[in-house]
Order: C-alpha cells, then structure tokens, then sequence
C-alpha cells in the first residue's frame, strides 16, 4: 500500500482514508504512511500529523524500538516538533535511530528530555552524545558534573579504534572543529536549577553555545548555504531607517521591507557587484579600533553570519533576524540564549521575511507564548493563513484591539469583531 501511495495510485478518498489511519494494513505500516504523507504530501500533511499525534501509545512504542523501523518514520518520531516523551526511552534504545541523530536532538533537548537521556543506558555509554547533552543549556550543574564522570570512563575505557570512530561521527555533525577536551572543558553556566536561555544563567559572550549547536545547522542547510554563499548581509527595511546614518555607512543595502521576495534578484546582483569589486573578502578593522555590532554582521560571509546568529548576543540578535537571507535569519530562532521577549519582539516586526513568522509557532516553546500569539495576529507581515489559525487562542479584548487595527487585513479584523463579540455573548450567558 506503501508504494502505491508513493506513486500517487491512490484515489483522492483513499488518500483521505489514509490520512486518518483508517487503511487495512497493519499498525506499522499505517504509521509508516501517515509518516510519508506528514512529510511529502501538501494536501494530507496536517491530517496525518494530527493523526500521528494521537496514535495508539502501545502501537507507537512498538514502531519506536522495531530495529525493522524505516529510518524516516524514527527520524520523525525523534524530531522535537513530533516527538511525544513517551516514545523517547524506546527512540533512545533503538540501534537504528543513528547517534548523530540523538547527538543533534540533544542540542535543544527539553528537561523531561534530558532526564530521560540521563536514564538511557545507551547515552551513558556514547561520547559523541555526552559531549553533546552536556552543553545543552537545559542540563543543571550536578548532572553536567554526572555526564563529565561518563565521558571520563568512556574514554579511559575505550579501544583506539572506538575513539577514531567516534572522532568521525563526530566530525560528520561538525564541519566546525573543536577537539574533545575543549568541548568537554566547556560546561554550561548553571544555577540551582536549569539554565534558560536568555536568562542570567547564560552570559551573552557566545562562550556557552556549544560548537555542535553550530555545526548540526551549518549541515543541515548545506545546500542553501551553498546557493547563498556569496551574498552579504542585507537588511530588509534598510538598517540606516533603524539605527540612523551615523551609526555606520551601510552600502549596498537595499529596501525590502514591503515585498522582501520580489526584490531578492535586486539583492543578489548589488551582492555580486559588492562581492567583485572587494574580491569576497571584506577588510578587517584597524588593530585597536573596535567594531559596533553592524560593522561586525557587514564583514561576515555566510557561514559566520550563522554562527553569529547562534552565538551571538542580544543586539547581534536582533539585526539578524532581520537578514535578507533566509538560512541566516531562521538560525536567530535556532539561538540557545534566544529570549521569550526577544521572539515576542520579531513576531511583531513588520521587516522580518514571511520564513521567520512561519517558523515561529513551529516552535512549541514560542507558540506557549499568549504574548507571541498575539503579536503574530497582530501583525499585518504575518501570512493570512496563519494568522487565521492563531486567531482562536485570543483573549477578547486582544480581539477587539485587532478588529479595530487597520493594518491588518479586512478578513482578520471581520473575524476578530465576530469571535469578539461570540465569546462575550457566551461570558453574558454564564
């Protein structure tokens, strides 16, 4: 059924049947097809991963720990935005979920995760992913010290040809090298509890954000990082409206605060004008003299806007989020030390790409926000779908704020006075 399915052999009622488990097959195969059509089919995708998501736990956990599991299925049900906790202990067990997979999941591991992690058998036994899990900023101090006691057996203990292996794992998550003893030497500021990103517990000196966090992304976008290599920084809105003319003499940057997409051929032809002129390499700063945040954005290629991105501070933060170039502005909602209020603060902005609003309630950490939610429907750059979506989740007297907004659109103030005015005929009938 699988393979028909893949060749689109299905009839469009068929498909729906699919989508909602409701083929003959067996458990498996049915999680195997709503997996391919959450990740492949534009039509079904929402309908199977609401499905998915309320999948029998027993059949789940079954599919989790079956070494026999398609790859595609155990990457899906490890991904942090589908994972259900339950089925981790098993995901964690399973020879065929690979360790980079696991390595890179613990990056961004929650606290209910990282505890079941500290409980596997297998994590305790695997430096790549201990090296990993220690520099998330969620691990508190005692159990860093625990993982520092594991990774010191794993290694005493370890065959040479182990720790060669290991060493190229590791390398295939990380194009940016650190050796084991500077990554392990790195421990995550901590306080009592768990360290949150953004909070006192973490400095904004990029010191805490492990080489990893960096190298899991810089992988996994290759191929845009690859299209866009050359392209230097660009504002969208033009950053001397935003920081004023003194602040620094930006060339090159071009205004797109209104339709970003439609100006990107404009931007990548001044990109290689610029690139030409300067021979790609931007000049560094004289010795002594030091660079504000925009100076610093202006001369990086790339790669090293991305990494800013993810290790940077507050202000770095806040102009790359702002990037014209997608890969770079999305690794700003990758940052570790990203904010509660600095995220409310871009789904509000109007001179952020559509790419940044849409990915922000991907996040389930943001979309618990209310003050997200609300700035997102708000915001006459958040895409019409979407704002429909959130629109449920509003209070009433956010409701009538946005009804009366002119700036978003006809269809989101129409329906924010009609749920405004349903909730509070409900409230006078109570």
């Amino acid at each position: 059924m699988i393979d028909q399915i893949r060749a689109s052999k299905l009839p469009s009622n068929m498909m729906q049947f699919a989508a909602r488990g409701a083929l003959q097959v067996s458990a498996a195969e049915n999680i195997e097809i709503l997996v391919y059509l959450a990740l492949h089919n534009k039509i079904f995708a929402e309908l199977a991963r609401m499905t998915l998501a309320g999948w029998d736990e027993k059949a789940s956990i079954a599919a989790a720990s079956d070494p026999q599991t398609p790859r595609e299925v155990l990457d899906y049900m490890l991904s942090p935005d589908n994972l259900r906790p339950k089925l981790l202990p098993a995901l964690l067990e399973n020879p065929s979920v690979a360790e980079d997979k696991i390595a890179k999941f613990a990056v961004s591991a929650t606290r209910d995760s990282i505890e079941n992690m500290l409980k596997s058998a297998r994590v305790k036994k695997s430096p790549l992913i201990l090296l990993t899990l220690r520099s998330n900023p969620y691990v508190k101090k005692n159990e860093g010290e625990e993982i520092a006691v594991w990774l010191s057996d794993s290694k005493s203990g370890a065959k040479d040809g182990e720790a060669e292996s290991d060493a190229a794992a590791a390398s295939e998550i990380s194009p940016v090298k650190a050796s084991s003893a500077q990554i392990a030497a790195t421990t995550p500021a901590a306080v009592d509890g768990a360290v949150i990103p953004g909070g006192d517990g973490i400095s904004e000196s990029g010191e805490d954000v492990p080489d990893e966090a960096v190298s899991a992304y810089l992988t996994e976008h290759a191929g845009e990082i690859e299209a866009e290599k050359d392209k230097p920084f660009q504002a969208i809105g033009g950053v001397v409206d935003l920081l004023g003319a003194d602040y620094f003499p930006v060339s090159q940057v071009v205004d797109i605060s209104e339709r970003p997409e439609e100006n990107v051929a404009k931007s990548d032809k001044a990109a290689a004008d610029s690139s030409n002129a300067s021979g790609r390499k931007k000049p560094q700063p004289p010795p002594g003299v030091r660079e504000n945040a925009l100076q610093k954005i202006n001369r990086l290629d790339i790669k090293g806007r991305i990494q800013l991105a993810l290790k940077g501070n507050k202000e770095e933060r806040s102009l790359l989020i702002r990037d014209g170039t997608k890969v770079v502005a999305l690794a700003v909602l990758e940052a570790p030390k990203l904010s509660d209020g600095e995220v409310e603060k871009f789904a509000s902005q109007k001179n952020v790409l559509e790419a940044v609003l849409r990915q922000i309630p991907l996040k389930r950490r943001f979309i618990k926000n209310y003050n997200v939610v609300r700035n997102m429907v708000a915001n006459p750059r958040t895409p019409l779908d979407l704002g429909l979506g959130l629109m449920k989740n509003i209070l009433p007297q956010d409701l009538k704020n946005i009804s009366a907004n002119k700036e978003v659109s006809e269809t989101i103030r129409k329906l924010a006075l009609k749920m405004y005015k349903q909730k509070m005929d409900a409230a006078n009938k109570k």
